[in-house]
């Protein structure tokens, strides 16, 4: 029997993004399906013990650097170590996400969290700025004034804050997070477990 995955993402993240293809890749061979949680981690790293990167420390800072090249190295995968937009204003992407979610369109709602990720890591782009939003909207082969109509809906703002409650409340602390079956693997070099208990 197919497995289920609670996908929690930051858009902001490049973990997230770095690991966003081989996980939708993943989730496709095993038939596995997928719930997206676009999640504030700056609320769970206040309650986590997590903090925001220009908070943490010269050497964890100068190690995440070379982590990025080390893994954007390994994966192949086009990456901007210091990308022009980063960090940005993460929420109008992220409410487009759940517009499309709570529709039930979570295909929709996948592709248009790893484009704004790619939008920020690999293109040099902003999600923040509306122009550009429906840009990346329209890409993705959606009609880009109904989703963005769609996501200024009150409702939107406390699923946001609802979603990252749930995180919280399941123990969730970092981007990204696969949980399934209850167990958490947390960040893209963890896929290979990720993989193995999908085929489990």
């Amino acid at each position: 029997m197919a497995k289920h995955v609670d996908y929690y993402v930051s858009i902001n993240s490049p973990w997230t993004y770095l690991g966003s293809q081989r996980f939708e890749a993943m989730a496709k061979k095993y038939g596995a399906s997928v719930t997206i949680w676009p999640v504030d981690f700056g609320s769970v790293f206040s309650v986590s013990g997590g903090l925001p990167l220009p908070k943490r420390a010269p050497q964890r800072q100068a190690y995440r650097m070379m982590e990025l090249k080390r893994w954007r190295a390994q994966t192949g995968v086009k990456l901007t170590l210091e990308p022009k937009f980063f960090p940005t204003n993460e929420l109008p992407a992220a409410k487009c996400v759940i517009a499309l979610r709570e529709q039930g369109r979570m295909a929709d709602a996948i592709k248009v969290a790893h484009a704004s990720m790619a939008a920020i890591w690999a293109e040099e782009m902003n999600p923040a700025d509306p122009a550009t939003l429906k840009q990346i909207l329209t890409n993705c082969g959606l009609d880009a004034g109904a989703v963005v109509k769609a996501s200024e809906a009150p409702e939107i703002a406390d699923k946001r804050e609802a979603y990252t409650k749930h995180a919280i409340a399941q123990n969730v602390f970092g981007a990204p997070s696969f949980v399934i079956d209850g167990e958490i693997f947390w960040g893209q070099d963890r896929l290979d477990f990720v993989d193995r208990k999908l085929a489990s």
